[in-house]
Formats: structure tokens, sequence, C-alpha cells
């Protein structure tokens, strides 16, 4: 299994501090996995456990996996953020009474980059037969704002990626290396979006045909 240095893991911690978010949890996976696949951040059940891709969502993505014929074990699972992003919103009881509790929201641009030299050391060191992003924050990690998801999902691609300038700045500049690439949507959005599970399927069909018509 492929570690995340520690002093590594304490810079994320770091870098990240004072921002509204909690828990931090590693990538998990083998140095030379199938498939590398990269995620938008934990939510409370991966902030409490520090298990990636857990709960609903990651029901979802062990059923795609297992359509390709793979398991949890045969990839490395990572994410752009560490740490659950959180928002405080009201939430009325059964009792009727108001009470704040807290959702997960999207990551920022600045906690992207809070986290950025993290998925830079494992886009450096781990070797998939193929990367897949998960969702919209994943993508852009990678290709910048102006991809899309629903643009670009299923496609195969060979593309540079960006990496973080330095540690004292928030610009990302591209990798001399290309890397292949086959986006799709997040697995939970299949909750709020059901007619993305036909996307899914089809983008999975799709990364399993790569994966069996490729060489190792």
């Amino acid at each position: 299994m492929f570690e995340i240095p520690e002093e590594l893991v304490k810079l994320g911690i770091d870098r990240i501090e004072g921002f509204p978010v909690e828990g931090f949890v590693k990538g998990k996976g083998p140095k030379k996995p199938s498939i590398l696949l990269i995620g938008e951040a934990p939510g409370e059940k991966e902030a409490i456990g520090g298990i990636p891709f857990i709960g609903r969502a990651g029901d979802e993505l062990n059923k795609s996996l297992a359509s390709i014929e793979l398991t949890r074990e045969d990839v490395y699972m990572t994410s752009a953020v560490r740490s659950r992003p959180y928002v405080w919103r009201e939430k009325k009881a059964r009792n009727g009474e108001l009470i704040q509790r807290k959702y997960n929201r999207p990551p920022t641009q600045l906690e992207v980059v809070a986290h950025a030299p993290i998925l830079d050391y494992e886009l450096e060191n781990i070797v998939p037969r193929i990367i897949v992003t998960l969702g919209n924050v994943g993508l852009q990690r990678l290709l910048g704002n102006d991809a899309k998801v629903s643009v670009l999902h299923g496609e195969l691609l060979h593309r540079p990626v960006r990496h973080l300038k330095s540690l004292s700045s928030a610009e990302f500049i591209w990798s001399t290396e290309s890397y292949l690439i086959i986006p799709t949507y997040h697995p939970a959005s299949v909750f709020y979006r059901p007619s993305n599970r036909d996307f899914l399927e089809q983008d999975w069909f799709n990364i399993g045909n790569y994966l069996a018509n490729r060489r190792y």
C-alpha cells in the first residue's frame, strides 16, 4: 500500500488550518493501481472514519468498480481536498425545534490550493494505468476551471495536468508530462440527479473497455 509521508500530512493539516473544514483523510490504495480515482473532498462519514469513499457514495462507487470487475483493493482513492468542507445550516427537528448542524459543501479554490502539495506528490509517485476524476472539482484540479464533466465525461484524454507552482504560491502551472484521464460524474450525483446514472454506467463501461484493451 502506498503511504503519504507524515510530514506531508502535517503540512496539509497546517495549510488548511482556519478554514471551515474538519478531519483529514489520507489517500488509500496500491502504488501501481488499475485506476487513480480523484474525487472532491471527504464527507461526514469519511471525515469521521478516515477512509475515502464510504457511506452511500462509496456504495455507488463499489458498484461501478464491480461492473468492470474491480474492487477497492485494485484502485487508489484520493481527492482534491482531504478535509471535509462544511457549512452550518438550520434544520427542523422532529419536535419542530430548529437546530444547527453541519452540511457538506464544495471546497473553495483556496482549500484546493491548501492541499495541492499532497495530490501533486501522489501524481508524481503513483503509477496507475489510468486516472479517473469523479466530478468537476477533481477534474478542474487537474485540467483547469474550463474543464466540465458534463462535456468531457467518458472521453479518454491525454493531457498535462496542473500542479502548484510552489508552496508559497496559489498559482498552478502545467506539468511537462501528459497523463491518461477519463472524467466521470461523482457517484453521489445520482442521488440528486438520477438521470446521471445512465451517464455513469456508460462512462464506467468505457473505463473498463479501455483497461481491457490496454496492455500493462
